[in-house]
């Protein structure tokens, strides 16, 4: 097996950027949920690379403990 065939695993709660699936199963918040939130213009936490969508964990988990209802 060559070094560059394994790959590194992080924690998602290590992670600078999380994908929606994974920001789903850290918050227990929903995709479909996450995809709304992050859909609007005025969200901090949503990172585009090209079309896909990351959500920068640090401001979402900060978005999450200051909300009240979503």
């Amino acid at each position: 097996m060559n070094p560059e065939d394994k790959k590194i695993e992080v924690p998602v709660w290590e992670k600078a950027n999380l994908t929606v699936e994974e920001a789903a199963a850290y918050s227990g918040i929903g995709r479909n949920k996450i995809r709304q939130l992050t859909d609007r213009e005025d969200c901090q936490f949503v990172l585009w690379v090209g079309s896909k969508r990351l959500i920068k964990r640090k401001l979402f988990k900060e978005y999450i403990e200051s909300t009240y209802s979503i």
